[in-house]
Order: C-alpha cells, then sequence, then structure tokens
C-alpha cells in the first residue's frame, strides 16, 4: 500500500517538475508593435513592446526575434499591435530614392571630389546603387552612405 502510495506520488512530483520546467523553457520574449504600424511606417523604439510568446511561434513562423531588428525598418505591410512581426513584412529604410539627386563623393586617399547625381536605383545604407552624374552623364555604381551620399572609389 505505502508503495504503491510513494510511486503514485513521485510520478505525480515528476509530471508537476516537467510541466514546469517546460513552461519555463518554452516560452519566448518577441518585439511587437505596440499600436497598428501601416506600410510605409518607420518603426522606431517607442512604437515596440516585448511580449512573451510559446516557443512554437519561432518554429512555426520566420519571426523578428529582436528589438533591433525592428527598429528603424520599415514597414512592408500593415502590422497588427501585440503580434509578433514576420521577418518578411519589413524591410530596410530607402536612403536613396531612384530618381532623385544624390550627393556624389569620389575619395582617392585624402582627395575628395563632390558632384551632384541623379540616382537610378532605390538604396539602403550600405547597398551599392547607379547613379548618373549630372554634369558628364557618365552612370557609376557607389556604396550608399548613413548621410545619404554615394561614395566610389577607394
Amino acid at each position: 500500500m505505502f508503495v504503491r502510495l510513494f510511486i503514485v506520488m513521485l510520478v505525480a512530483g515528476l509530471a508537476a517538475s516537467a510541466a514546469l520546467t517546460g513552461a519555463r523553457a518554452g516560452n519566448i520574449d518577441l518585439p511587437v508593435p505596440r499600436a497598428t504600424i501601416h506600410p510605409g511606417d518607420l518603426i522606431t523604439e517607442d512604437m515596440v513592446i516585448i511580449r512573451r510568446f510559446p516557443d512554437q511561434t519561432t518554429r512555426r513562423f520566420q519571426v523578428v526575434v529582436s528589438r533591433s531588428e525592428l527598429v528603424g525598418k520599415i514597414a512592408r505591410r500593415t502590422l497588427q499591435p501585440g503580434h509578433p512581426v514576420p521577418a518578411t513584412a519589413i524591410a530596410p529604410d530607402i536612403v536613396i530614392k531612384r530618381g532623385e539627386p544624390a550627393r556624389l563623393v569620389f575619395q582617392e586617399g585624402s582627395l575628395f571630389i563632390i558632384a551632384q547625381a541623379e540616382a537610378l536605383q532605390n538604396g539602403t545604407v550600405g547597398s551599392f546603387v547607379r547613379v548618373r552624374n549630372i554634369d558628364s552623364g557618365l552612370i557609376v555604381t557607389g556604396k550608399v552612405q548613413p548621410d545619404g551620399s554615394v561614395l566610389i572609389g577607394n
């Protein structure tokens, strides 16, 4: 009689312990919108909060898992408040827009030459874009800088 009671209590204790461990280990903190974010909106720090979700959320969907991946990006579609953000629903901020003027910077050692250009492509920071020099009509490729200029040369 005591042996059966001991076994039942042991099994119940192990089950409860496994359930608690699973509950703690099975949760993940994800960044979510505080309010509705519309397509084209730049996502700022104050638009994002952290919520706890079951671990299966990241297994079923490819979602943004850190605040730094979300802040500073552009919403490609409507993001609902309190819901995890799919990785495909955001895009980097476009710094250079096609058809708009851009500053072209040539750098060779300590020599800097600055010219006006027209962007032939949209560009994000760090991407390479083609631009047309307004004075010469020459098309060159350069790297988009954080200040919105296009760097060519070394």
